[in-house]
């Protein structure tokens, strides 16, 4: 059993990357640094020589990738070179690339090597799509091992921190991270058709904003300034309304100093899109168009497997948010009169309310979290929220404690919030100073963006806006458990 120790198996990798050291040594001594190499000119890969092989069978090709394997049988040896799209079979003999380089092959190539071919199509008796070696070269050498073929990584927290080693030994990690982008390239192309323009604001900010998100803060040197990673692209969207565009997107990437779970991560991806004399209800007949635009164009059909269920994308509920509580938690907001008796309907169900956070409307938001947001597993619009926790969103006519904004929730996640945008500076600037009065209070800075403010005054149209969460998209396009999975480098603590 010792050979199954941890520090037997790290003896065995430094000795493995000695001997690799040694034999890169070798080479340079003998005049074949591989990292001298600056070119090889690739004319086929591995996808378009098996596709292809009725047309390309006997016609000479190079191609070029990792060694995945090799079969050395006297005289002559099979390899696998995997490249960008997949794996290819090589048939190397002394004959064809000579004595020299075939002991080279032999002795000095690893198993995770670079390496270039040139050769010609043939199959083997097996029915293999193959290239006969002609000549080889050593492009560049790796001086740590791979991990052993059948098991690659099997611990989760190298898999993400060696996300490089990662994507050469999992497929279907690479598959996840070519569907990621054909994901927002179909997303693209659907706001692209509808007439929405592509820009980009700001990241960093002069000021931290009173939403409860908390900010990440830097330092400008040059103007002594403390500065603040954005949490949202939402206010300079808004101001581009106000400048006359009436229909505006950014994939941006977001920052929030905040806890991390299989649905959080520090910084993340979302897509906020903005049209004007648009209201929420129009914005739900948009991202459910979009939805299932893109999940037919990138997975080819509506109903998509996602954490042991089947999502289908065809049908989505809507309900407001009193209706899903009174459905799911038994307790029918509509029939309360005051904050005493919601806070009485707390008790008796044991919802814990936050300190501040007593009133109606956010007891009802707390219901909502406590009994239905896991329940709406099948495409849910939660619509109608309270004011108290719809700081940006325009109040509804009939029910001014209610504004026009809705969530939309999947495998019991929430993955956007649109509204109706609030529009009236004075009811915004009001808001904006009791939602920074609040979070002072508390003890954390907050300020409000006067510039926003002032945009406002200028003149806002109606305005219909929606944030979507795009890792939690592919989670789902993808069947991803973790939004780790579908994040090349998630957010890790560092290795000592």
């Amino acid at each position: 059993m010792e050979e199954n120790r941890p520090e037997a198996e790290g003896e065995a990798l430094i000795e493995q990357a000695r001997i690799r050291r040694e034999k890169l040594k070798k080479l340079v001594e003998e005049g074949h640094d591989p990292y001298r190499i600056t070119k090889f000119s690739v004319t086929a890969h591995s996808a378009q020589v098996k596709e292809d092989f009725a047309a390309l069978e006997g016609q000479e090709v190079r191609v070029a990738g990792r060694l995945m394997s090799r079969r050395v049988m006297g005289k002559a040896s099979f390899s696998h070179l995997r490249d960008g799209e997949g794996d290819l079979q090589i048939y190397v003999t002394r004959q064809d690339v000579g004595e020299e380089k075939y002991m080279s092959y032999k002795k000095d190539f690893d198993i995770g090597d670079i390496v270039g071919v040139t050769g010609t199509v043939f199959k083997t008796q097996t029915g293999e799509v193959t290239v006969h070696a002609t000549a080889l070269e050593l492009l560049s050498k790796a001086l740590l091992p791979l991990p052993e073929k059948y098991n690659g990584l099997q611990n989760i927290d190298m898999k993400y921190r060696l996300r490089h080693v990662d994507l050469i030994m999992n497929e279907g990690v690479r598959e996840t991270f070519r569907r990621r982008a054909a994901i927002l390239r179909e997303v693209r192309a659907y706001l692209d058709t509808h007439g929405y323009m592509e820009v980009e604001t700001p990241v960093l900010l002069t000021l931290e904003i009173g939403a409860d998100a908390r900010p990440f803060k830097t330092h400008h040197n040059a103007l002594d300034l403390d500065m603040y990673l954005r949490i949202e692209t939402e206010l300079y969207l808004k101001r581009l309304i106000v400048g006359g565009y009436e229909k505006v997107y950014e994939v941006g990437r977001i920052f929030r100093n905040e806890g991390m779970d299989s649905s959080h991560n520090p910084e993340f991806t979302t897509i906020e899109m903005y049209e004007a004399y648009a209201d929420y209800r129009y914005m739900m007949d948009f991202i459910e168009g979009l939805y299932k635009t893109v999940a037919e164009r990138v997975c080819g059909t509506l109903q998509v497997p996602f954490r042991g269920n089947v999502i289908d994308l065809s049908r989505w509920e809507r309900l407001t948010m009193t209706e899903a509580v009174k459905k799911y938690a038994g307790v029918d907001f509509a029939a309360l009169s005051s904050d005493a008796e919601a806070r009485a309907a707390a008790k008796a169900h044991g919802v814990e309310l936050e300190k501040g956070k007593d009133t109606k409307g956010h007891i009802l938001s707390a219901f909502f979290d406590a009994f239905v947001e896991d329940k709406l597993v099948q495409p849910t619009f939660i619509y109608d929220y309270p004011v108290e926790i719809s700081p940006l969103a325009k109040r509804k006519p009939e029910d001014p404690s209610m504004t026009e904004r809705f969530e939309y929730f999947i495998g019991g996640m929430e993955m956007g919030n649109a509204f109706s945008e609030l529009n009236d500076p004075v009811d915004q600037r009001a808001r904006m100073e009791a939602q920074a009065a609040k979070k002072r209070a508390q003890g954390a800075n907050a300020e409000v963006d006067e510039d926003f403010l002032n945009a406002l005054e200028y003149g806002m149209p109606p305005t219909g806006g929606l944030g979507m969460g795009v890792d939690r998209l592919v989670m789902l396009l993808t069947d991803s458990a973790s939004i780790r999975d579908v994040l090349l480098f998630p957010t890790m603590k560092p290795k000592k």
